[in-house]
């Protein structure tokens, strides 16, 4: 297979448009930043708490729609052991975002929070807070790396480009512009990319479903041809899995500090809601795409394609089940076109993630503990350099795992067990505090690494009821394992913010064993207030006698 001279074209003319769309955009931020009150780092980040309806719900979107979500869901619904009913990512993400714009958009706002980490600095302290950044730093960085993996192989496949070419670029690309304008320049090139991930998609659609070489999906949606059924089954054994899968997407996007990010920069509460609800919808709609590609690619007889046999699950390559479909199974341009919907998808959320590390790298670590004096233009210069060096971490990790549902259950894994029950006792839980929220995240830690992970070769330690070995030689956890760890976290840090509460308020213990200081200071009784101020009364008393007296002498 020869170099595809056209489809390179193609794709230079859509990085030249996106870069051109962030230079345009961090112009527009810079005239912002004149006339708005805030101060740089806040237009950077927040976009001056100012951002455009219809921008904030396409950048919201544009940052779930990522590379993963389209490589995620077509990879899960042509894999033979899965199947459309595994293929989860569309509808949790409906219950992320109402979630989202009811009940934690509020709290965030009222208290016009820059990064989802303030209220932890606030409420717990700098130490503390600083062990927690960590996670949702870790799941960005993961974040990143699974976006270029999704279109590093999808132009090695479509394109011949050499895998380690295409994550170079679209790397710097991505790093380029988000460095030039923060949100702004984020936002609106994430407008340009919903746009073509959208056309691009539904426009490839037609033509794979009416290629010469797959079965009608309907026809195999529920009968064994050249695999199983595409639509695939959830087993009763599998039912725990299957909700701790569920629940994971759901609630484990709730911690993403880009999720906040977008919420953050509304110009109002309602605006806010207005983006998190109609976003919901355009998931939804996003998603069927790829489930359509995963049923084609499951209704074709490989044998009649130039790719032969065997098929693309046997030879490991279910991840790159979109572009090899595109590839094989429509006409040359039209893959070109559907490899645009990848790489736009990719950028989309490859800019967030950036953004979203470097928000809470210079407002959560440098500012407010390293260097608290930091003026405006160090500030600028600190999110410049964390996007770079989030990048460069994210960029390297693509060559260690080549499937993107590794990288994408690994990263909200961490999010979910671990950041939000964190999330949900600091917004609110009056009770929660520092001893609780300590042994909380290491409860929650500790059981995720001996609880195990296939997908990251990790044996489990402790095995939940129903663990077994999986399709392939693999000893997996059926039990909804991460949501009991999540739930076991979360009332840790209840049950020991209560206890040391009262340990520390009755005074069992020295208040100066009280390291997070959490003892309430006693409010002065009704007498003891009325008793002070007849003392005082009777002080001035005395002192104007003295004045008066001294006066007449």
């Amino acid at each position: 297979m020869t170099l595809n001279v056209p489809g390179l074209v193609v794709m230079a003319g859509f990085y030249l448009l996106i870069l051109g769309t962030g230079i345009w955009a961090s112009m527009r931020s810079k005239k912002k930043e004149k006339k708005c009150s805030g101060n740089g780092m806040e237009i950077t980040l927040l976009a001056g708490r100012n951002i455009n309806l219809l921008v904030g719900i396409f950048t919201l979107t544009a940052t779930w729609v990522g590379g993963g979500f389209i490589l995620g869901i077509a990879e899960a619904t042509y894999n033979p052991t899965l199947g459309a009913v595994w293929a989860l990512m569309p509808v949790p993400y409906v219950l992320t975002f109402f979630l989202g714009g009811f009940f934690f958009a509020k709290p965030m706002r009222e208290n016009r929070y820059v990064t989802m980490m303030d209220p932890f600095q606030q409420k717990y302290g700098n130490v503390l807070s600083t062990a927690l950044i960590f996670p949702a730093l870790v799941a960005d960085v993961l974040w990143v790396a699974r976006t270029l993996v999704s279109l590093g192989g999808t132009m090695s496949v479509i394109l011949d480009l050499p895998y380690i070419y295409s994550i170079i670029i679209s790397s710097v690309v991505a790093m380029i512009y988000t460095l030039l304008g923060g949100l702004y320049s984020v936002a609106y090139t994430d407008v340009i990319q919903l746009i073509l991930i959208f056309v691009s998609l539904w426009v490839c659609v037609p033509f794979l479903l009416t290629n010469p070489h797959s079965m009608d999906i309907s026809l195999t949606a529920y009968n064994e041809t050249f695999q199983a059924p595409w639509v695939g089954t959830v087993e009763f054994d599998e039912a725990g899995k299957w909700f701790d899968d569920f629940m994971l997407l759901a609630l484990g996007g709730l911690a993403y500090q880009a999720f906040y990010q977008r919420i953050l920069s509304a110009s109002s509460y309602t605006q806010a809601q207005v983006t998190c609800y109609a976003s919901s919808g355009f998931c939804l709609v996003l998603g069927i795409p790829s489930i359509l590609v995963g049923a084609v690619a499951a209704s074709t007889d490989w044998n009649s394609t130039s790719y032969g046999l065997p098929t693309p699950y046997e030879r490991n390559q279910a991840g790159s089940i979109l572009p090899i479909a595109l590839q094989f199974l429509t006409p040359p341009y039209i893959s070109i076109i559907g490899i645009g919907a990848v790489a736009a998808a990719v950028m989309s959320s490859m800019d967030s993630a950036l953004l979203s590390s470097a928000s809470l790298f210079s407002s959560n670590v440098y500012k407010n503990i390293l260097r608290k004096q930091a003026s405006d233009r160090e500030m600028q210069w600190v999110i410049r350099i964390s996007v770079v060096v989030v990048g460069l971490i994210g960029t390297a990790l693509t060559f260690l795992d080549n499937s993107v549902l590794v990288f994408w259950l690994v990263g909200v894994d961490m999010s979910y067990t671990i950041m939000f029950p964190q999330l949900v006792c600091v917004l609110f839980c009056k009770v929660s505090n520092g001893y609780g929220a300590t042994l909380g995240y290491l409860m929650g830690i500790i059981l995720r690494l001996l609880s195990g992970e296939p997908l990251i070769g990790l044996p489990p330690a402790i095995q939940f009821p129903g663990c077994r070995m999986d399709d392939e030689g693999k000893l997996t956890q059926y039990f909804p394992f991460r949501t009991t760890i999540m739930v076991t976290s979360l009332l840790t840090i209840l049950l020991v913010s209560w206890l040391t509460s009262i340990i520390f308020n009755k005074g069992l213990l020295p208040e100066r064993w009280d390291v997070f200081k959490i003892k309430r200071k006693e409010k002065p009784t009704t007498r003891a207030v009325a008793n002070e101020k007849t003392n005082s009364g009777s002080e001035e008393a005395s002192v104007a006698k003295q004045l008066l007296e001294t006066t007449s002498c």
